[in-house]
């Protein structure tokens, strides 16, 4: 991988972006033909004008001059002509190539586990799907084919000034070797400016993210004036990285366009006093030579120019390749398609910890049979949400064995085993979308009147339909434009229509009003009928119901039974919990 250490080009990621292009070779072809050709109409043009200069203009012949300016006519809309070929097909291809990345970066990102997200910035990760893929574009259509032209002009350039004179052409290269070290240096310092450009950008992406996602805690505690300067401080940073581009740009160009003037000096000087003292050069070869001059030093100012675009564009494949490299993939290594689960359910001494050595669940053991509903109750970190993550394989469990029917999960495909699993989270995320589309998360094998029955069946379907728009209703982004309860049913409602065998219910009620938690009460009934259902309780109401209540402290499973059977443990941690929490809940 390319990193900010100044080397100026990165072969083995260039190799590996080019890949990438192997579907569209043809037109990788075509383009590379295109920049050929045109590095030739490069200096048929000036020798057209030379041969009219000496063969026309300086002997008057008026017949000669219609006919060459009719020449260099027919070369002008021929150059036009490839050049918008070029153009057009370099943009083409870049779009195609970053189409394909996008798409292979976005499946990758689909299957990482829950741990890379844990500890990646959500901005940061956006900016490299997004800006960074959109940058690469720009090495194909600003970059690899503009420089490859570029350089086969000034090839051809060279060839034919050294044809047509040598001395000349020396007098060129006398200046030629300090613009060529000056581009050099150049190239390397843009290099580490781009490479600190596209961290600065990241971090703004990041930074401005998160506090538009929070602004309401950022509001609920005052904290404007500090947001506001540590925001300054940030995009001061980031005025600063492109500053410094800035200051490369202005030193390079004007020395460049510097370099330009002396050579055209040089030329005149020495191509007037051979004209002069005798007839060795023409007026038109030193006409040629002031053009292909110009020609040889304006590519190289345009070299250094597209090769910050394309060190822009490698600076961002190797953030969005380092992505890809990443190996935080759930192993879907599962052979077995699971379907219509019994739904018995086993944990023989899990062991799990989401920091190396800081275990969360401590050898946790216990059996649920297919149609029970099983209640997790514990004081906060006690491990219960972690099994919840476990049993849908977004970790590794560290030692032990779960198992769904008498098979390892590990042994069953990932899309089978969670399409038989459905979660109601705590948290519950909505999409900027309709109701509908919420629920059925565009599955095509559920159809609306599915969902309708679905509603009416746990409760929900006159809540809906009292919104503008009934099931159409856009929600907004997170599903801002619903309550916290009412969220709560739609994702009731979404774990309802998958038909799944296990449940798991992450219930949250507090700050929900009476009447939207006696929807949730009476849609928890319904859905975990006639199902396996592993509920996180809050309520005694549903702990109560639960054929076995699970008790955990600390990661380790310290009391298992009835309501009834853990009341008569003295001194047990659920009689305790019964006694602090549920008692006053049960009298109310």
């Amino acid at each position: 991988m390319a990193s900010a250490t100044g080397n100026a080009f990165d072969f083995t990621l260039f190799k590996r972006l080019i890949r990438y292009t192997n579907p569209y070779k043809w037109t990788f072809y075509f383009v590379g033909f295109a920049a050929v050709l045109l590095s030739f109409f490069a200096v048929f043009r000036p020798y057209l004008l030379q041969i009219t200069i000496d063969d026309s203009i300086v002997p008057k012949d008026n017949d000669n001059l219609v006919y060459y300016i009719s020449l260099m006519l027919i070369a002008l809309m021929l150059e036009v002509i490839f050049q918008f070929c070029f153009i057009y097909f370099a943009n083409w291809l870049g779009q195609e190539v970053i189409r394909d990345l996008r798409v292979n970066l976005f499946k990758h990102m689909l299957q990482f586990k829950m741990k890379y997200y844990d500890k990646s910035a959500v901005g940061r990760l956006v900016t490299r799907a997004v800006s960074d893929i959109e940058t690469i574009a720009s090495i194909f259509s600003e970059g690899l084919f503009m420089i490859a032209s570029d350089l086969l002009k000034m090839i051809v350039v060279l060839g034919f000034m050294f044809y047509n004179s040598w001395q000349l052409t020396l007098l060129v290269l006398l200046v030629l070797p300090f613009i060529l070290y000056a581009t050099r240096v150049f190239q390397k310092k843009m290099k580490i400016a781009f490479e600190d450009v596209r961290n600065q950008v990241a971090n703004l992406n990041t930074f401005v993210q998160e506090r538009i996602t929070g602004m309401k805690i950022v509001q609920l505690f005052t904290r404007e004036q500090t947001e506001y300067d540590n925001f300054k401080e940030i995009n001061d940073k980031h005025r600063k990285a492109w500053v410094k581009t800035v200051w490369y740009n202005s030193i390079f160009f004007p020395i460049a366009e510097m370099s330009t003037s002396i050579t055209i000096g040089l030329i005149v000087w020495y191509g007037g006093l051979r004209v002069v003292e005798s007839d060795a050069l023409s007026l038109g070869i030193i006409i040629m030579f002031i053009e292909l001059a110009q020609m040889l030093f304006r590519p190289l100012r345009q070299i250094a120019d597209k090769f910050n675009t394309l060190q822009m564009g490698m600076v961002a494949a190797n953030r969005v390749f380092a992505i890809l490299d990443t190996d935080a993939i759930i192993k879907n290594e599962g052979t077995i398609e699971i379907k219509n689960l019994k739904g018995n359910i086993e944990f023989k001494d899990v062991r799990f910890g989401y920091i190396e050595d800081e275990e969360v669940l401590k050898g946790v053991s216990f059996k649920a049979n297919a149609g029970d509903t099983i209640a997790i109750v514990g004081s906060t970190g006690a491990g219960k949400t972690t099994i919840i993550n476990l049993l849908n394989r977004f970790y590794e469990i560290n030692s032990g064995q779960i198992l769904t029917d008498d098979i390892d999960i590990t042994k069953i495909t990932l899309q089978s085993l969670r399409s038989e699993i459905a979660v109601v989270l705590q948290n519950v995320f909505l999409f900027a979308d309709t109701i509908l589309n919420n629920i059925t998360l565009h599955n095509p094998n559920v159809t609306e009147q599915d969902v309708i029955n679905a509603a009416k069946e746990i409760g929900v379907h006159d809540f809906i339909n009292s919104l503008p728009n009934g099931y159409h209703y856009n929600v907004k982004e997170r599903g801002v434009m619903l309550s916290s309860g009412q969220r709560q049913l739609i994702s009731f409602l979404r774990a309802y229509v998958s038909n799944p065998s296990i449940l798991i219910l992450d219930e949250a009620t507090s700050s929900i009003d009476s009447y939207s938690e006696q929807l949730i009460q009476d849609a928890t009934d319904k859905i975990t009928e006639g199902r396996t259902s592993i509920v996180i309780a809050h309520r005694l109401a549903t702990i109560k119901k639960a054929d076995k209540i699970i008790v955990m402290d600390a990661g380790q499973i310290v009391e298992m039974g009835t309501h009834k059977e853990l009341l008569q443990v003295q001194g047990g941690f659920y009689k305790n919990l019964y006694e602090v929490q549920f008692m006053a809940e049960e009298s109310i």
